[in-house]
């Protein structure tokens, strides 16, 4: 992929992430080469490469539209996301529970602490939300000193903020008051309440973005 097509790809999935194009809204080259002042070219490339990844998709007559998920596959996201969160939040835990007083730690601390009370003062700006909820996911992942996990994740991340995204308005304030008790149970070096909170944080995601759009024959969030 040339470097142009990637910009495109970044900008295009951050916008449809940011709900700026909406699941289901159809997507002309024409109409991408104008907001992103581009050629056709990088443009199908960018198209293409997030067909892959899930975010759109191309019918036949239909064109390119913004991909909807469906409840099965948000449910199995999750089942992952809990597989490899639950592993990370474990070795924050043990990393403050041996090394209490090393730097890096404390400057975690310091990190994730800051991070929580920027979360919870942006309630009113949920726009502001999504990336800051990635952002401390993404940290503790990083902090727990597991490459592989951290890859896994981060190969995740940009769809676990398109659902998060799509609930923030309902989901927000109630993400930070548990991002609040991950954030503590890690400080103080509790192993298990640590992986019990982000359990429990991750299966209520779930469970509510489930009861909300259970109407409907694909969930989109």
């Amino acid at each position: 992929m040339s470097r142009l097509a990637d910009d495109v790809l970044r900008r295009l999935r951050h916008d449809i992430v940011a709900g700026q194009y909406p699941p289901g809204v159809r997507l002309t080259e024409s109409q991408l080469c104008h907001a992103y002042d581009v050629s056709r070219v990088p443009v199908r490339e960018a198209l293409k490469q997030l067909e892959v990844e899930g975010f759109v998709a191309s019918r036949a007559y239909a064109g390119v539209t913004v991909g909807r998920m469906h409840a099965d596959e948000a449910a199995d996201l999750f089942a992952v996301r809990k597989t490899i969160e639950t592993i990370t939040v474990k070795r924050c835990a043990r990393r403050f529970r041996s090394t209490p007083h090393d730097p890096e730690v404390a400057s975690f601390r310091e990190r994730i602490e800051d991070l929580v009370e920027t979360g919870c003062g942006a309630l009113g700006r949920i726009e502001d939300l999504p990336p800051l909820n990635t952002e401390f996911h993404l940290s503790l992942a990083e902090f727990s000193d597991n490459p592989s996990m951290l890859s896994l994740l981060r190969q995740v991340s940009s769809k676990i903020e398109w659902l998060y995204a799509m609930d923030v308005d309902v989901r927000g304030e109630h993400s930070w008051a548990e991002h609040r008790g991950i954030a503590d149970a890690v400080v103080a070096g509790d192993v298990g309440r640590s992986s019990r909170l982000m359990r429990e944080h991750i299966d209520n995601s779930l469970e509510g973005y489930l009861l909300r759009h259970a109407s409907r024959k694909t969930v989109v969030e």
